[in-house]
């Protein structure tokens, strides 16, 4: 019998030898009314990689990073964290756990500057705020993250979008989380604002942390993901190293076409013992 603690273990596509997942989900299902939206996905996610979810319209991405931002429940299935059971009931448990959302709005106050923002709720001071301590904490977040913004006082619709980017995601490291979901972090980025938000993604990697990036864009998943995880019509359809898969592959499991790695896969599966 496999215990939970060796499932975490389990060699997969990508992979490093002997690495733990700090996040796991099984079987999760969750309906809308008659529509399934997703039907026994799982996905893993270990520290110091990046995950790409990637799938079309309507494959459940949405769906799935909301579950895990603690927006819908699941109707069944397992969610660990650690390798422990968890219930996500809310965005501030999830938080608490240590799952970070940065969704594709990243939800900025565009009149208030960088500090302001990056505390926004979670203000440092007891009686009156500390605007030294949050200033100098800002500054070291964003150096952290090697951010090229000029000032900290800046307020943030002056900002290009790749620097509203990296505001955003320096907001979720104040919570010190463990797994940071970036949804579409490059859409409507130009070509240098593109490079740095992907720079940015592999300095989080870095810094040891799990990170599951949802994105449409093939380019942007080859540079920085480790594994890939294909999600069509709500289930799962295939898992990717990606040093090892071509882009033809995972393409075609996106779109579903009949000739491709999964579906090889699973008609070698099939094939009886002694047939040729």
């Amino acid at each position: 019998m496999t215990t939970t603690a060796e499932a975490s273990r389990a060699p997969g596509p990508g992979r490093r030898p002997g690495a733990v997942n700090v996040l796991e989900l099984r079987s999760i299902y969750k309906s809308f009314g008659a529509v399934a939206a997703l039907s026994d996905v799982e996905l893993d996610v270990t520290l110091g990689e990046v995950v790409a979810l990637v799938g079309d319209n309507g494959a459940g991405k949405s769906t799935l990073v909301k579950i895990l931002s603690g927006v819908y429940p699941p109707d069944s299935g397992t969610i660990l964290f650690e390798s422990d059971p968890v219930s996500i009931g809310s965005p501030a448990e999830a938080h608490q756990l240590g799952i970070a959302t940065v969704f594709q709005d990243l939800a900025l106050c565009q009149n208030l500057n960088v500090v302001d923002n990056l505390f926004l709720g979670q203000e440092l001071g007891p009686f009156r705020l500390d605007e030294v301590a949050m200033e100098t904490q800002a500054w070291e977040l964003l150096r952290q993250l090697s951010a090229r913004i000029p000032t900290v006082r800046i307020p943030v619709a002056s900002l290009s979008g790749g620097q509203r980017q990296t505001v955003a995601i320096a907001r979720t490291l104040l919570g010190s989380p463990k797994v940071i979901i970036l949804d579409e972090p490059t859409a409507a980025l130009g070509v240098a604002q593109t490079a740095e938000v992907l720079n940015l993604i592999e300095r989080l990697r870095d810094r040891g942390l799990g990170v599951i990036m949802v994105s449409h864009n093939m380019a942007d998943v080859q540079a920085v993901a480790d594994r890939i995880v294909v999600l069509r019509l709500g289930r799962n359809n295939g898992v990717f190293d990606m040093a090892t898969t071509s882009m033809e592959d995972i393409v075609a499991a996106i779109t579903g076409a009949a000739d491709n790695v999964v579906a090889r896969r699973a008609a070698r599966d099939t094939i009886a013992p002694g047939e040729p």
